[in-house]
């Protein structure tokens, strides 16, 4: 079976090169060729490679059922072991939740009653090998070696298809556990309904990094259910229906006939009724659904077209629109209703509810890539995040499953609506998110007590002082910004000055920001700029002085005044770069990865800072740095990420950057000029318009504007706008192999 396996699997790869490299300059690519759903499954990446769509509310996906940091997302390229197939994913994070809703198909009866301690007690488990295991977006495979059944999954929108092929006369069994649980999450309550005898339904309340989700599922098989065993709390029950705190069944379906058994999964955040309605009522033809998805990523992959002769580089970027395009999710149900942190059901039929936004992750980039991939989709997102104000008269931190984690610092989805309305989104109120942006900032939650009282956060009242301040600085500006679009003058002028905050923080003596006494004066002292303390006793969230004390993207131009000349600005920001790239500390965060100096782009912070340079003229360093770290922070190996994925910011940047562009202020519509990669990128725009941008002579070599055009227009600026991308036209940069010191000088 392995080498029958091997010899089709060999085929099919020799016949996708092929089809790929036919297909270099074709305007009707397949582009899901070129993505590798399983770069980011290894290293710190964090990623699943099961199957969705974008955007999906669904996400099945093999589990591993190991609890620790690397397994965040069920899956690790490392291990060799799965413990099943549930429904719900997270992409990329640094905590663990959901895998909900747990399938695990077997061919032989086993004990459900037998209590599990740890991944080897599980009664169903089953080796696998990555020879036998392929993803592509829309669609995962794997063949388990110790019953012998190949598993198959894909998804709609709303359901997920599984499709179970069983070896010949082996008995056909399905397992469902709703008391399996992964790193922070845990099974309060659960219940499963034999309904009749093709379908189950059930729920699964559950706390952990959301403490309070509930889902309820509804499964139909393409055969019918000849008997079953169900289990609650270890105990056999005989009955068509089971509750408790864990609860568990084995189906039995006749192996007579067809070696296939096909599943299909619905879920809601609301009822079983809800799930029903959710519920695809298609057929169980999985070719069928698995073609669909398919189409659905090449649409969604097709926004921006790519030239480049290099295939490796093709993977990562379309890898990356991928990862790009998996949250948020779709949270409300097919009839709009969806759950809130605090139970009440609302109903919202205008927009698609979402789930999992990761705010302070997600806002650098992530965020304003969405305006120009999925602009339809964005209103949405922003009636999410006030949805939840509406509820708790604040706007969301991180939200998963409509639950507040209160996980990072910062109120991001601030930005994030900015962003959104300087680019140009309909579909929300203006008026009513301005409101939510000046309530969450004058509230007194989470330091800002603090920051009102001060002007900053003293580090010896709140620890993560200096990064609190800096973002909240920023999300000031953010609201000042909206104030003077509406027209509230008092409003703006008040939130500018207090979006100085970070000038209290900064220490000319050293160059860094530091922590300082709410006497005003003191500086925490002993100083050691590349000391690290995860989460507790220090002045910087995850990270250290060297890379947090940057964050001032709104106000650059006087950030470096502040250094005393661009000069110097410069020659600090180099430093962070060449510096050594050791970490003080005993208990170092494991989020500070992929080190280039002190710049760490496995994580957020850094992810500015090389745009920088831009106001320090110096753009040169700008697009050596970009280059530099495009060129070692990705590969097309599943330790392809240098860090947490987080929800697609890791691939933002990648996206952004290898175009040649980024939004270093992410919520100003602008985006900064680093260095594109590509010979020609080809940005599908609304209304049939393209934004073309072309690097003449790029290479691994050529890496340095030389010239510029806009339009045929000669063009010497660092930055361009959202709006004069939305205008269409073409940016034709001339690249070469040493610094243009003279160009993009005109606007700094």
């Amino acid at each position: 079976m392995k080498n029958i396996a091997l010899v089709v699997l060999t085929a099919v790869l020799l016949s996708n090169c092929k089809s790929n490299s036919d297909k270099i300059n074709s305007n009707n690519e397949d582009l899901i060729n070129y993505v590798d759903p399983f770069i980011g499954t290894g290293g710190h990446g964090h990623t699943y490679p099961g199957a969705t769509v974008p955007f999906g509310m669904l996400q099945p996906s093999p589990d591993n059922g190991i609890s620790s940091w690397d397994w965040c997302s069920g899956y690790h390229y490392s291990d060799s072991v799965v413990a099943g197939f549930s429904q719900l994913h997270l992409s990329g994070t640094g905590i663990g939740d959901l895998a909900d809703i747990l399938f695990m198909p077997i061919n032989k009866k086993v004990d459900l009653t037998t209590k599990v301690t740890s991944r080897d007690s599980l009664p169903y488990k089953s080796g696998y090998n990555h020879d036998n295991e392929k993803a592509s977006p829309g669609y995962y495979q794997v063949f388990l070696n110790d019953p012998k059944i190949n598993v198959e999954l894909t998804s709609s929108e709303r359901t997920a298809f599984h499709k179970y092929t069983f070896t010949k006369n082996d008995k056909q069994s399905v397992i469902i556990d709703l008391g399996f649980a992964i790193n922070w999450d845990k099974a309060t309550e659960s219940g499963i309904t034999i309904e009749n005898q093709t379908t189950i339904s059930g729920y699964r309340y559950s706390k952990g990094w959301a403490a309070n989700q509930k889902v309820f599922f509804v499964a139909e098989f393409s055969k019918p259910i000849y008997s079953h065993d169900l289990t609650a709390d270890g105990k056999l029950i005989i009955s068509n229906a089971v509750k408790g705190e864990r609860t568990a069944a084995q189906l039995f379906f006749d192996e007579k006939n067809t070696t296939e058994l096909g599943v299909k999964i619905a879920l809601s955040s609301v009822s079983v009724a809800n799930a029903k309605d959710n519920l695809d009522q298609s057929n169980f033809n999985f070719e069928k659904v698995k073609s669909a998805a398919a189409t659905a990523w090449n649409t969604a992959l097709s926004t921006i077209k790519v030239e480049t002769p290099v295939d490796s580089l093709k993977t990562i970027f379309y890898t990356a629109m991928y990862h790009a395009q998996l949250a948020p999710v779709t949270y409300s149900d097919k009839n709009g209703q969806f759950r809130k942190e605090n139970d009440q059901i609302v109903t919202d039929k205008n927009n698609t509810t979402y789930s999992t936004l990761s705010l302070w992750d997600t806002f650098r980039a992530e965020n304003p890539l969405l305006t120009l991939l999925a602009p339809d989709r964005v209103s949405g997102m922003v009636n999410s995040m006030l949805a939840y104000y509406e509820t708790k008269k604040i706007l969301p931190v991180w939200t998963l499953y409509a639950n507040e984690t209160n996980t990072m610092t910062g109120y991001h989805s601030i930005p994030v609506i900015l962003n959104a309305y300087k680019n140009g989104i309909k579909g929300f109120d203006a008026e009513k998110a301005y409101q939510a942006m000046k309530t969450t900032m004058m509230q007194d939650e989470r330091g800002l007590n603090f920051y009102k009282q001060y002007g900053f956060i003293p580090y010896n009242l709140l620890d993560e002082s200096v990064t609190i301040t800096l973002e909240y600085a920023y999300d000031d500006w953010c609201v000042a910004q909206m104030a003077k679009a509406l027209g509230k003058e008092a409003d703006y002028q008040f939130f500018l000055n207090r979006s100085k905050a970070y000038q209290h923080l900064f220490d000319s003596k050293t160059g860094f920001m530091r922590g300082k006494s709410a006497d005003g004066k003191s500086w925490n002292e002993p100083f050691d700029p590349k000391h690290s303390n995860h989460r507790e006793h220090t002045d910087y969230t995850e990270g250290n002085a060297w890379q947090h004390s940057w964050f001032v993207p709104h106000n650059v131009d006087e950030f470096i005044s502040l250094h005393g000349s661009k000069q110097v600005f410069a020659k600090r920001l180099e430093q962070l770069f060449i510096e050594s790239s050791e970490i003080t500390g005993n208990n170092i965060s494991a989020d500070i990865s992929g080190l280039i100096g002190q710049y760490a782009h496995g994580n957020e912070p850094s992810h500015h800072i090389a745009y920088m340079f831009n106001h320090a003229n110096q753009p040169w360093r700008a697009q050596y740095w970009a280059r530099h770290i495009l060129d070692t922070q990705y590969n097309t190996t599943p330790n392809g990420l240098s860090g947490n994925e987080d929800c697609g910011q890791m691939s933002a940047w990648y996206i952004f950057s290898s175009m040649g562009l980024y939004p270093m202020n992410p919520a100003s519509g602008e985006y900064e000029i680093g260095s594109p990669i590509f010979e020609k990128t080809t940005i599908q725009l609304q209304g049939g318009k393209t934004f073309v941008i072309e690097a003449q002579n790029v290479s691994n070599k050529n890496f340095y504007i030389q010239s510029a055009t806009l339009n045929g227009v000669p063009f010497n600026k660092t930055a361009i706008s959202h709006q004069q991308l939305l205008r269409g036209g073409t940016l034709h940069f001339v690249m070469g192999s040493e610094p243009n010191k003279n160009w993009g000088l005109k606007n700094n």
